[in-house]
């Protein structure tokens, strides 16, 4: 490829990104791909100091505040790392994009979506995924899977019940308005086949 590919994945808390992310990869990585993982926050060194701040510091963070915090993120991260891989032919694959930002911050925070959006698009210069792969998940069964895997909840993990059911409605309402570059699937299936169904969108991107 003269050019990389850009792939993200996004979905609730609990739905199971982490396990699919490394699925992915190592599927690329057996065809012979050259991949860069990656995250948002928390991509690199700069990223992982942010990182701490907005999502286990102590202390109240107003949303203004924090949807700035991951926006100064999200142009280091895509200036220093994304772009170049994506401009050196390889395969990016990321744990959360401006998708995120717009679900959590523009429409659970009440910072207005289109706001959100316009302060990431000017902070990446426009960037977006050739594919975004949603894991939708009810916010009841997201809750309690981090309910058996964890005793620690991050800033956003904490939020009730309420807010999380807002960022569900705010994916799939981009998914909605953007088809082409989503695919929606449904979290609750079984982990393979979950893999195999991104597999089989990704591949249409590889020819």
């Amino acid at each position: 490829m003269a050019k990389g590919l850009f792939l993200t994945l996004e979905g609730g808390d609990g739905s199971g990104k982490s396990t699919q992310l490394s699925l992915l990869v190592a599927w690329l990585d057996g065809l012979g791909h050259s991949v860069v993982t990656t995250r948002e926050p928390g991509g690199t060194d700069l990223g992982k100091e942010l990182r701490e701040i907005v999502l286990h510091s102590r202390g109240h963070i107003t949303p203004k505040s924090e949807a700035l915090i991951y926006a100064a993120d999200r142009a280091h991260h895509i200036a220093t790392k994304v772009r170049p891989a994506i401009d050196a032919g390889k395969i990016v694959v990321q744990d959360r994009y401006v998708d995120s930002s717009i679900a959590y911050q523009g429409v659970a925070r009440d910072l207005g979506a289109d706001q959100v959006r316009d302060i990431s698009m000017w902070a990446t210069e426009g960037l977006l995924p050739d594919l975004t792969i949603l894991l939708d998940i009810d916010e009841r069964v997201g809750r309690e899977r981090l309910d058996s895997s964890r005793t620690r909840f991050d800033r956003l993990e904490s939020e009730e019940q309420e807010f999380h059911a807002r960022v569900r409605a705010a994916y799939l309402a981009a998914a909605k308005a953007e088809p082409e570059r989503f695919l929606v699937v449904d979290a609750t299936l079984p982990v393979d086949e979950l893999a195999a169904a991104i597999r089989s969108r990704v591949s249409s991107l590889l020819t």
